[in-house]
Parts: structure tokens; C-alpha cells; sequence
């Protein structure tokens, strides 16, 4: 199954995605690749591929992405071939992406679990934000006007996870939840991409 993660900057999707890999759960984790500068701490070919501009035009030209989007001004996207690659295989896989990723992954594979990670709170949310200390004001105030439009579209995905401060191995387990769930289901979800 493709399970897509996705929800506002700042809500926790890579903290919630660092515990699950951590806790060795049986998914294929796909690395997006970015534009962006790298922040303190992060590893390249772990956190994203960090990469040029001229190489992020080459993979679109090449329709190597699932999705893509110029998001805060920095080119985000999924390499497509992790993906099928793994789905062949027969294993899970587990993709991060901003709420413009989720709708286009939507729109080409829509039987794909799309699950939806918020704050408890757009003042928690806030919080969190100028704690990373990786924004100028400007910025900030641009991420917190983004997210409130972000969260009018919860209505497209299937799950919602709220990840509370210092809460979550409640968010990791109630993925693990949704995961559980829909190997359940009578009509398993068949993906084609």
C-alpha cells in the first residue's frame, strides 16, 4: 500500500516519520528531493537529496517524479522509481509530502492512504514553528497563513492524526493504527502506478 503523510509545516511529520523508522516498522521510507538549503542536523539522502536547481528541472524533464511543487520558493518532489520499485516488490511504502503533494499524488493514484497530521492548535502550531528558529518573521507569518488554508483541505484524505506536544508515540501509534486498519479492509486498496 502507498500511505501518503502529509499535513501544514510544523506539525511533526518528520519527528513522527524519525520514530517510526527508528522503531524499525516494516515500511519503505521514500526520500524526497528538495532545492532547499539543508538546515542544521540534516543528512543528505536520509532527511531529502539535496539538490541543485538545474538537477531538480533534469528529474521533471525526465518525468522521474510522482509529484512535485515549488513550495516557500524551493522545489520539492517524490522520485517515482523508489516508489514502484517497492511497491513491486510487495512492500509498504510511506511517502512525505506538503498538502499540493498530497493532492497531486491524489489525482494520480487515489487509492493511495492519505493521512493527514495537525497541531492540536494554530497557536501550538505557531509555537512550534518560531521554536525551529528557521524562519524569518516573514516567513513565519507566511507558513502560519499557508497551514490555516492547508487545513481546509483535510476533507481530501482519508485519516487525521493530531500530534500533541510531547504526544508523539500517540501520533507513530495511531498511524500504526490506520496501517493496521486498512490491511483489514475486505476490498484491499490496489494500487496502480
Amino acid at each position: 500500500m502507498l500511505l501518503v503523510l502529509s499535513g501544514p509545516s510544523g506539525v511533526g511529520k518528520d519527528a513522527i516519520l524519525g520514530r517510526m523508522k527508528k522503531s524499525g516498522d516494516s515500511l519503505e521510507y521514500i526520500t524526497t528531493a528538495t532545492t532547499r538549503p539543508r538546515r542544521p542536523g540534516e543528512v543528505d539522502g536520509i532527511d531529502y537529496h539535496f539538490i541543485t536547481p538545474e538537477a531538480f528541472q533534469q528529474m521533471i524533464a525526465r518525468n522521474e517524479l510522482l509529484e512535485w511543487a515549488n513550495v516557500y520558493g524551493n522545489y520539492y518532489g517524490v522520485p517515482k522509481e523508489p516508489v514502484r520499485q517497492a511497491l513491486d516488490r510487495g512492500q509498504d511504502v510511506m511517502v512525505k509530502v506538503d498538502i499540493q503533494g498530497a493532492t497531486s499524488i491524489k489525482k494520480i493514484v487515489p487509492q493511495a492512504v492519505f493521512i493527514f497530521v495537525i497541531a492540536p492548535t494554530m497557536e501550538e502550531l505557531a509555537t512550534r514553528l518560531k521554536q525551529r528558529r528557521t524562519e524569518s518573521p516573514f516567513d513565519l507569518a507566511l507558513r502560519l497563513r499557508t497551514a490555516e488554508e492547508e487545513i481546509k483541505q483535510m476533507p481530501l484524505f482519508d485519516y487525521v492524526v493530531v500530534n500533541k506536544t510531547d504526544g508523539i508515540d500517540l501520533a507513530v501509534s495511531q498511524i500504526r493504527a490506520i496501517i493496521t486498519a486498512e490491511k483489514c479492509r475486505v476490498k484491499p486498496r490496489e494500487i496502480v502506478l
